[in-house]
């Protein structure tokens, strides 16, 4: 309602809706019931008229063989009047590649004229925002970010020319928040909202109607606005790079990259980075594990961008990598196409809400999707 309101043209109705979600299973425990991702739940409790529509057919939308499901989606998909799309970005470009490979079009609108909306979240869209230019040219191609989890309905995104997001503050949900500076204390100090401030870095707890008592979700958010209350997520609490004091956090290296995919013209498909710890002799470092969709002509050039940002975004970063005392210029490899695809399947997570880990504070991800890299 809030994008039919900013946009009373649209014919969004007019064509169907192109959901990109996970799958679910039947509990082992009980034959009635299922498990899996928020959106296989949703899709599978839509009333019937929900189902006119939305596209592909709930067989092929609810299926947990990721590599199999977008084959069918694609090709089920093709014939179809889409005017939406709703999905995490980086599986909804892989979708969208596949249905460009199958049809020989050139982009997105040659198959679908009616598309008008990208309705995605999960993850930062602003190292995927010039694959999508791609994708989707039209100058009428619209996005919309929406901050939904399983644990709640959070934000999103009211105001089509800002990228923060609307805190929903009457969908059942209690909102607390921790600052990030206290998030290791014992006891540390805990906000109401009225208590909160803008620009700081807030771990979000939450109290909800369906019994979450004080829990914390794992996302870190900042205000931009307290009048009326509107966020901007910043990352997770788990994952960060803080070995050697520097706190980077994963909006530090969204920006980062993003500003240097903008001045080298490269295009990322997907990163992780995490810390190369001090060795005898030897300063620490940032190692940077990056799949390009096109390359950068200058990888020094792309790594000094990316480095001077960081800098200029983090203070603390930009104390430890004074001199080189601390922390050395970050080191970048490049992957072979395909290597975070096959650490994902490794682990059993393709598709649905999966994703790569943006940072690490120690190797463990990183020293893993090295070893797939090697392989032929």
């Amino acid at each position: 309602m809030i994008y039919l309101s900013n946009n009373p043209e649209s014919n969004l109705f007019k064509g169907k809706s192109l959901v990109i979600g996970g799958s679910h299973q039947i509990s082992n425990f009980n034959s009635a019931s299922y498990f899996g991702d928020l959106s296989a739940v949703l899709l599978q409790n839509m009333p019937f008229w929900g189902h006119i529509f939305r596209t592909p057919e709930l067989s092929i939308a609810l299926m947990d063989k990721w590599e199999e499901k977008i084959e069918k989606m694609a090709n089920a998909t093709i014939k179809d009047n889409v005017s939406n799309i709703a999905g995490v970005p980086s599986w909804t470009m892989v979708l969208m590649n596949r249905i460009l490979e199958i049809t020989g079009a050139d982009n997105i609108h040659e198959v679908w004229p009616k598309l008008e909306l990208f309705m995605h979240g999960g993850v930062s869209f602003d190292p995927y925002r010039k694959q999508f230019n791609r994708l989707f040219p039209a100058a009428s191609m619209k996005y919309l970010e929406t901050y939904n989890a399983s644990e709640g309905f959070f934000g999103l995104q009211d105001d089509p020319g800002s990228n923060d997001m609307l805190l929903m503050l009457d969908y059942g949900i209690y909102y607390e928040f921790i600052p990030m500076n206290q998030w290791d204390s014992d006891d540390p100090e805990v906000l109401s909202l009225e208590e909160v401030n803008t620009n700081e870095n807030y771990a979000m707890v939450i109290s909800t109607s369906a019994g979450l008592w004080r829990y914390k979700i794992g996302d870190t958010v900042k205000f931009t606005s307290t009048y009326p209350f509107k966020i901007q997520i910043t990352g997770r609490t788990r994952h960060f790079i803080n070995a050697f004091g520097e706190e980077v956090i994963i909006e530090n290296a969204d920006k980062a990259l993003q500003k240097a995919c903008q001045i080298t013209g490269a295009e990322v498909v997907e990163y992780t980075a995490a810390p190369v710890f001090m060795n005898e002799g030897t300063s620490g470092r940032h190692q940077w594990l990056i799949e390009f969709d096109s390359e950068p002509k200058s990888l020094e050039y792309f790594i000094e961008i990316l480095d001077n940002t960081l800098k200029a975004n983090n203070s603390d970063y930009e104390a430890k990598r004074y001199k080189d005392m601390a922390l050395i210029k970050p080191d970048l490899v490049v992957l072979k196409k395909g290597t975070f695809y096959k650490w994902l399947k490794s682990k059993n997570k393709l598709g649905g809400q999966h994703k790569v880990p943006r940072l690490s504070n120690n190797r463990v991800i990183a020293e893993e999707i090295l070893e797939l890299n090697q392989e032929g």
